[in-house]
């Protein structure tokens, strides 16, 4: 005989959602660097906001614009990509003023909404990405002029009303994570790491390294990754083992947001397998 309450489950699910929540919010505090927020996200905000695209943005007093970075486990091509980093864009233009119209609210929607069957919204579609969640923070008293944006997506998937609800819970941590990101590398780094010249980077990475790099960025295992390139995977671990000791990485997740933040990976998808779809992260019940 079955003696639990049923008011038990929900119960037990609102308090994974609050852990998980309360989660995000404490590791957030020890994000420094951007390869950090990149792991952050994919640790402690995965469970919460599943997606494979990542577009954050703040507002810069000496670019007086909105400064848009993206983080994709998703290939996506390099004019896609430049121009989902500009503020100025189509896309990040009309993405923006939904968000407005939705009075501060967070917003899901189709990239080809409103007419906006733009190149770039259909370079998006092309790559799977059909639908984005969006949210964003005004400055107080002037609800147009916005300090914050940022849009999250995976193949496949639209979001979901429990992501919509983690998103508006999240965002303040997010915002002030990625402020303090940006402040740290800008005092770290005085040219963008965009600007800097592959080679110039003293990490000592060769290319075959680049290439095995791109393919843990594809969360291909040894043996994968080994059949694409012709070597063994017994090759592959030593050349993983010397990526963590040049990059200082703990784990292959950290390595690949280190070579991430220093430029060394290429947009495009190396070649010889299909890109796989991330497997759903939501936590059950959520």
């Amino acid at each position: 005989m079955n003696n639990h309450d049923p008011s038990d489950i929900p119960m037990s699910q609102e308090s994974l959602k609050a852990e998980a929540l309360m989660r995000a919010a404490d590791s957030a505090l020890e994000v420094r660097r951007r390869y950090q927020f990149f792991v952050w996200m994919q640790s402690h905000l995965q469970p919460l906001l599943p997606h494979q695209l990542a577009i954050c943005g703040a507002y810069q007093r000496a670019a007086r614009e909105l400064v848009f970075d993206v983080f994709n486990t998703v290939p996506l091509p390099e004019p896609l990509l430049t121009e989902l980093t500009r503020s100025g864009s189509a896309l990040m233009q009309r993405l923006q003023l939904m968000w407005l119209q939705a009075r501060g609210r967070p917003v899901c929607t189709s990239v080809e909404a409103e007419g906006g069957a733009t190149p770039d919204a259909l370079a998006l579609v092309e790559a799977g990405v059909g639908d984005v969640l969006l949210h964003g923070l005004s400055r107080p008293q002037r609800p147009s002029e916005i300090e914050g944006f940022y849009v999250f997506a995976r193949v496949g998937a639209p979001a979901t009303p429990a992501q919509c609800r983690h998103l508006e819970l999240l965002l303040p941590h997010i915002h002030a994570t990625w402020q303090r990101v940006q402040n740290v590398e800008h005092d770290l780094s005085p040219l963008p790491s965009a600007m800097t010249p592959r080679s110039s980077h003293p990490t000592g990475i060769t290319e075959r390294e680049r290439q095995i790099l791109s393919w843990l960025r594809e969360g291909k295992n040894n043996q994968q990754i080994g059949e694409g390139l012709g070597i063994s995977a017994l090759t592959v671990k030593n050349h993983v083992q010397k990526i963590l000791r040049k990059l200082n990485a703990s784990n292959r997740a950290q390595a690949v947001a280190c070579a991430m933040t220093l430029n060394l990976l290429a947009h495009r998808p190396p070649q010889g397998f299909p890109v796989l779809e991330a497997a759903d992260h939501s936590p059950k019940g959520l």
